[in-house]
């Protein structure tokens, strides 16, 4: 059994005129202990959706989201059922997520007192070590968000989270408002983290690098579908699903042979009205003739793959991803 399990989730929103836009279109998707899996796909294909959907943060349409084999609860008045305290979102802006009238020790002390009956007197050691984990001074307890850079906002957001002593943290674009050296360096805190605490990560991201460089797994997402996941490094050597053939061709290569990304034509339709069959044929150069009224599933391959695309269809029929065994990382 996996840390977290989405299972064929739909997420749907309503616009001021009444139209229902599903934001995710049936997601499957597993996360282990100690894993970190990337979730990447272009802006507005509902990454941030089924990120706040695996926490609780909006409601399902339909499938299922369990943690620790438990069903996810979503957030209302109540507090959050204490066997949720330990599946923690870190936000993607720092700017905004963290509190700018209290101390940084005031705020990561708030997360470590929930479900705990100390005196608060005696967290103060458990928050200045927290500080230290993520690679700050203990010093930091006693500053106020406005006085640190946007790096040391992010680290702060990740040591409130660790606060909670989570088992699991879903990330949302949390490098994307850093600079590239700062990524880099929260980057390699993720990973560190993930193999010293054994903590499950979603990391959602449209930065492809990144998530090169810190995940186990990676999962693609295009129109609110999955349409592959597979080990890293094997997406990158080898991608099956078109879609992220041409994601990785699109990244720039600063290795001096003057190879050009190359802009994958055309936009993501309105998933309000999405295109009959693969989601993806509008923009597909491989598209066949079955691929416009015939919808593919996610289907487990060797090696732990897992392709939606008719290209690679397995002779007798394949069987469903979602209902195959989960990759260790």
């Amino acid at each position: 059994m996996s840390l977290l399990e989405l299972r064929d989730v739909e997420v749907v929103y309503q616009r001021r005129d009444g139209t229902l836009v599903p934001a995710v279109a049936g997601a499957s998707l597993d996360v282990n202990a100690g894993e970190i899996v990337g979730l990447v796909g272009e802006t507005g294909c509902g990454k941030s959706s089924l990120a706040k959907a695996a926490v609780g943060l909006v409601p399902v349409a339909s499938g299922s989201i369990t943690f620790e084999g438990r069903p996810v609860h979503v957030l209302g008045r109540r507090a959050r059922p204490v066997s949720e305290r330990r599946l923690q979102l870190v936000f993607q802006n720092p700017y905004e997520s963290i509190n700018p009238r209290r101390t940084v020790g005031a705020q990561v002390a708030d997360a470590f007192a929930i479900g705990r009956t100390q005196a608060r007197s005696s967290w103060r050691p458990r928050v200045e070590d927290l500080l230290r984990q993520v690679g700050l001074p203990a010093t930091m307890a006693r500053r106020f968000p406005h006085q640190l850079s946007g790096g040391q906002r992010q680290r702060i957001a990740i040591a409130r989270a660790l606060a909670a002593d989570p088992a699991m943290i879903v990330l949302d674009e949390p490098l994307s408002a850093l600079d590239a050296s700062v990524q880099a360096q929260v980057a390699n805190l993720l990973v560190e983290l993930a193999r010293n605490l054994h903590v499950g990560m979603l990391l959602i991201s449209h930065d492809l690098a990144i998530v090169r460089h810190v995940a186990h797994r990676t999962a693609v997402m295009y129109l609110g579908v999955i349409v592959e996941t597979a080990p890293t490094a094997d997406l990158w050597t080898a991608p099956m699903h078109p879609y992220t053939q041409a994601l990785i061709d699109s990244i720039p290569h600063a290795d001096g042979a003057g190879h050009l990304p190359v802009a994958l034509p055309g936009e993501i339709p309105d998933p309000a009205r999405p295109p009959s069959g693969c989601r993806f044929h509008p923009r597909c150069p491989r598209v066949m003739d079955r691929c416009l009224s015939e919808v593919p599933e996610l289907v487990a391959k060797d090696g732990g793959r897992r392709v939606a695309c008719w290209l690679h269809e397995a002779p007798g029929g394949a069987r469903r991803a979602a209902d195959g065994p989960s990759v260790a990382p």
